[in-house]
């Protein structure tokens, strides 16, 4: 069998080198040439996979190791009876680490408490719902915008005017959808822009186009109160220069870039691919994850639980450091600005997440033990 697949996927070898050849590229270089003999096809999110790609080609797979599906056409898939799966949740827990790192930057900023602010999530999937049961479980306000579960479940859902009017800070975790029932393209228009509440803060990192990002350049021209952190750009891998400079925080589409996220989304493509084509699974993926670097910390009864929160998370994650790195990225002409965006994905350190971090108190802390069973760290 004859597989190509993205450069940046990790443990292709170890998952996939039993199954046949395996071909590695760039992703923005996968295109017709090279699937052209090809049975399996793995990628990322900036491959775009569709009709154009792939007639004529024996692809009989197409394996995505991303939560998103955006950049597939799968309504050609089913037509042509090609198979497919995504990478659900995979990193989830790195773009979660991802928000909180970034609210923790904006808070030491104004110098505000997060448990006095109220938190507007939008998109409640495996990221988002994720995000809102940390929050919550820390004890914040919390609203939540998504219609399609709210049609489905009903329940306590609000609708996105709810979420401008009301929330300090606001996280975006909607797929991107440009027609259907719920479109999410330009979901953030200048009207809703303008209609952010004084000294708002606004986090994308879903997909770039969910927010008019020309409208957003323009009101943060104008409006100084509000706070911008961006992951995701229109026109990856060109990222708006302007509107990088006016965000506290802005990075090269990497919140989600965990070890461990990019990892376990090959395992479930691997899994998906096995149950495809009818074969036992051969590897595990706890049998290939290397140990944390940081495996445990003590905390004493006494500490405060703020500083808490903020030690543990950054002893995981900090985005103040991407944010420098894309910064240093953005000079030159648009040529090596596109370049160097990928550069940074592809050479990305080795980050961990902290549902794997162990952290042990001396003494009886309630509070503190609610704070890291909360942000998901093992108690021992």
């Amino acid at each position: 069998m004859r597989i190509v697949a993205d450069e940046n996927i990790p443990l292709v070898d170890a998952f996939f080198g039993g199954l046949g050849d395996i071909r590695r590229l760039p992703g923005r270089a996968i295109d017709a040439a090279a699937v052209a003999d090809a049975d399996l096809l793995l990628v990322r999110s900036v491959t775009r996979v569709d009709s154009t790609l792939l007639a004529g080609t024996p692809v009989r797979f197409v394996g995505t190791c991303t939560i998103g599906t955006d950049h597939l056409d799968l309504e050609y898939f089913a037509r042509a009876g090609i198979g497919w799966s995504s990478a659900p949740g995979c990193n989830a827990r790195g773009v979660v680490d991802y928000v909180l790192g970034s609210l923790l930057v904006l808070a030491e900023d104004e110098g505000v408490d997060l448990a006095s602010r109220t938190f507007g999530v939008v998109g409640a999937g495996q990221v988002g719902g994720r995000l809102v049961d940390v929050l919550r479980g820390l004890g914040w306000r919390v609203l939540v915008c998504d219609p399609p579960r709210q049609a489905v479940e009903g329940g306590d859902f609000v609708d996105l005017e709810t979420i401008i009017r009301e929330c300090d800070a606001i996280s975006l975790h909607t797929p991107l959808d440009a027609g259907g029932e719920h479109p999410t393209y330009h979901l953030l228009d200048t009207g809703r822009l303008e209609r952010l509440r004084p000294g708002a803060w606004l986090l994308n990192a879903s997909r770039g186009a969910v927010v008019d990002n020309q409208a957003l350049r323009a009101v943060l021209e104008r409006r100084s109160d509000l706070r911008a952190v961006l992951d995701v750009w229109e026109g990856e891998p060109q990222a708006d220069v302007a509107l990088a400079q006016l965000c506290r925080i802005a990075t090269p589409h990497i919140a989600g870039y965990s070890l461990d996220g990019k990892l376990r989304g090959t395992a479930q493509v691997y899994q998906a691919w096995c149950r495809f084509s009818g074969q036992a699974e051969s590897v595990r993926l706890d049998e290939l994850l290397p140990a944390p670097w940081l495996d445990e910390l003590t905390l004493d009864a006494g500490t405060d639980p703020n500083w808490a929160l903020a030690t543990l998370c950054r002893a995981v994650y900090d985005p103040r450091r991407d944010d420098a790195d894309f910064r240093r990225s953005l000079a030159g002409d648009e040529g090596q600005r596109r370049a160097a965006f990928d550069v940074l994905r592809k050479h990305y350190p080795v980050r961990r997440e902290i549902d794997g971090l162990r952290v042990r108190l001396k003494g009886d802390a309630p509070s503190l033990a609610g704070v890291v069973r909360a942000l998901g760290a093992e108690l021992v």
